[in-house]
């Protein structure tokens, strides 16, 4: 008994500074968390609020967060002005249709390669992923030679040829990812019911590979919705320009109406936020699975 109680007394006092540590730096995290998103929204709500000012009102300061009084002429002059809707319904075809198809490539290349065995396979995935590595800039020139040579400049159907090649190596290497991961078991007892390639691509591998494809959505929506170079080198009849070129000049020609420019710039966020929105639920799954797997 006296053993036992020298044992106790001589043991160190059990540490009750951890759960306080513990709680101290998780409240940091959150406050850093916090400060960060305010930092990233503070510009976004500055636009926002500006997008709703009478133009006397736009540079006061100190700066109001709250519009007062508030005014949706802006939005009205955007977007009836300058041709503004006929520039939005261009972006609208050319990002929809440049993300259907890059999808539809991209997960048939990605199923090849995560599921087909043939000559080259790792060559030819290892050469399309070097369009990852290289600067959109540096392609300007010969993508220009090559859509004079095709009849693609000054059209819409330039900027999605091109924007599809742009978005195949990433698209192909977040799919592939995922598609490496379901297992061969379901498309091996699809195959005893005599479903052939094409059908268990459609039936199986697509449904299964929602996550992966919500996130190849928004990347390939947002870059096709905002990209400028391009759009800027090809496209010189103003009726077929797009979002990003007509805000441009926009502001160009209205370089001290800054409520009308935030206002077509918020008109301009609002089907990127929509598209994010709709795919958000499945973005963080198939980002990760792309990004780890295969």
């Amino acid at each position: 008994m006296t053993t036992y109680s020298a044992i106790a007394s001589a043991a160190p006092p059990p540490r009750r500074g951890r759960p306080r540590r513990r709680v101290t730096g998780r409240a940091a995290r959150y406050v850093i968390l916090v400060v960060g998103a305010a930092i990233m929204l503070l510009p976004f709500a500055y636009m926002l609020s500006t997008s709703f000012k009478s133009q006397a009102y736009v540079l006061t300061l100190p700066p109001q967060f709250v519009p007062h009084p508030a005014t949706v002429s802006n939005y009205t002059d955007a977007w009836s002005s300058h041709d503004f809707a006929r520039y939005f319904i261009n972006s609208l075809i050319v990002a929809a249709c440049t993300t259907a198809v890059s999808l539809l490539l991209s997960s048939m290349m990605a199923y090849a390669f995560a599921r087909f065995a043939f000559p080259g396979r790792e060559a030819l995935y290892k050469i399309l992923l070097l369009g990852l590595m290289i600067p959109a800039m540096m392609l300007i020139i010969p993508q220009f030679v090559l859509a004079k040579y095709l009849g693609l400049l000054d059209s819409l159907a330039g900027l999605v040829v091109f924007y599809v090649g742009g978005s195949l190596p990433l698209n192909t290497f977040l799919l592939r990812g995922f598609f490496t991961a379901i297992p061969v078991e379901l498309e091996q007892a699809m195959t005893v019911d005599g479903a052939g390639a094409w059908t268990r691509y459609r039936r199986l591998i697509l449904p299964l590979a929602k996550p992966a494809l919500a996130t190849a959505t928004i990347f390939t929506f947002l870059a096709s919705w905002d990209e400028f170079a391009w759009s800027l080198t090809i496209i010189n009849t103003p009726s077929r320009q797009t979002l990003p070129l007509a805000i441009a000049l926009f502001q160009g020609q209205n370089s001290t109406l800054w409520g009308l420019v935030f206002a077509a710039s918020v008109i301009a966020v609002v089907p990127v936020i929509v598209v994010f929105l709709l795919f958000q639920r499945y973005f963080v799954q198939g980002l990760t699975a792309g990004a780890v797997k295969g």
